[in-house]
């Protein structure tokens, strides 16, 4: 199961680009230089790179900083989410992947998921490295809430 634009719009009613609910998204980026094919860029910390770079990369779509400027090389019709606060819309993004795959039918393999690709190499050799999308979650919630603490909804 992969996320969709749909699923997307739901959470994000402000954006830009073509609008194609039937939009299957790969991968979910922070870092522009990953490979992220048919993904979604969020750059959400220092260093994620150029929207530029990340399109060179695979991204098809990005989730944006309603306070940060679309940049001008932005193809038209280039999705892009907008939200007040990136770490809060890839929390509410990842929410509604783990309630959709929850949601599927436990019978019927699932072969086509959504890889969140969050990869900080400095810290490898510190931390134990995970990709359970409920760990990473509750992580980056954390962060945000030392980082932004009363920031209202993504929305």
């Amino acid at each position: 199961m992969f996320l969709t634009y749909g699923d997307l719009a739901k959470l994000f009613p402000n954006k830009y680009g073509i609008q194609d609910n039937e939009l299957y998204f790969h991968t979910v980026a922070s870092n522009s230089a990953v490979l992220q094919p048919k993904g979604i860029f969020i750059p959400f910390e220092e260093g994620s790179g150029k929207l530029s770079q990340a399109i060179e990369n695979g991204a098809i779509a990005a989730l944006w900083d309603e306070r940060e400027r679309i940049p001008s090389y932005t193809p038209n019709h280039f999705p892009i989410f907008i939200t007040n606060d990136l770490l809060k819309g890839l929390k509410d993004m990842m929410e509604l992947y783990i309630e959709n795959i929850s949601n599927v039918n436990m019978n019927q393999t699932q072969k086509e998921v959504t890889n969140f690709l969050f990869l900080d190499e400095v810290r490898l050799k510190e931390n134990e490295s995970t990709y359970d999308i409920a760990v990473m979650a509750e992580k980056i919630l954390t962060v945000k809430e030392q980082l932004q603490i009363g920031k209202e909804g993504a929305k």
